[in-house]
């Protein structure tokens, strides 16, 4: 398990973005040499976790709880394959190409370590948002993405550290739930009755995901 790359995004004005400025960080491109790694602060003020990463719209991106955003590149290929056309490491806005990582399969509040000092802990799937859309160039690409259900994984940071390319991925630490991130993802999508299954994962889990979980069982026991 390792990194095939980390992979950093500049604002860019884009005609596809709801960000009030119209800029966006989502063309992310492969680093040369280490990136340093620390948990950015609150979201809506805090931006990406990593150095040199920028997180336009921070109404929805970015923050503790979404510091850095991994995907797979067997996912990529995955795609690639589906959409008959190169996925490049980064294609997805993600900070992270992984090889050898269950990224998906990952459990809520896994935790990882990246290099020799860099610890991760898995939050959540990635939404997609009309953004992603715009970026792909897709006809209904956010349907598709989360009918696949395949969306890589947000993660906090738990101990800061440089990455680099090539930087091998270790799994330190997994909870005794069996909350995914492909289960939470569909729960918040397109299986609601999942949700309740979420609470396992108890505060590991994405805040967001686990209000919305709680009140989706408050509503069904009142």
């Amino acid at each position: 398990m390792k990194l095939l790359s980390v992979n950093l995004g500049r604002a860019k004005a884009v005609p596809y973005t709801d960000q009030p400025q119209d800029v966006t960080g989502i063309d992310k491109r492969p680093a040369d040499g280490a990136v340093r790694v620390t948990a950015p602060g609150p979201k809506g003020s805090g931006a990406s976790g990593l150095a040199g990463d920028t997180v336009c719209d921070t109404r929805y991106h970015g923050g503790p709880d979404q510091a850095v955003y991994a995907m797979a590149r067997e996912d990529l290929d995955d795609w690639e394959r589906e959409l008959d056309r190169p996925l490049p490491n980064g294609s997805f806005g993600e900070n992270l190409t992984t090889t050898g990582v269950d990224v998906c399969g990952a459990l809520i509040g896994e935790r990882w370590r990246v290099g020799s000092d860099l610890v991760l802990e898995v939050t959540s799937g990635r939404i997609p948002c009309r953004t992603f859309q715009g970026h792909l160039g897709e006809e209904r690409w956010v349907r598709r993405f989360t009918e696949k259900g395949a969306p890589g994984a947000y993660l906090r940071v738990i101990e800061p550290g440089e990455i680099r390319e090539g930087d091998p991925v270790g799994i330190v630490h997994r909870p005794g739930h069996e909350v995914t991130v492909a289960l939470q993802f569909r729960a918040v999508t397109t299986e609601r009755e999942l949700l309740p299954r979420l609470l396992a994962a108890g505060d590991a889990l994405h805040p967001e995901a686990l209000a919305t979980a709680r009140k989706y069982v408050a509503g069904r026991s009142s």
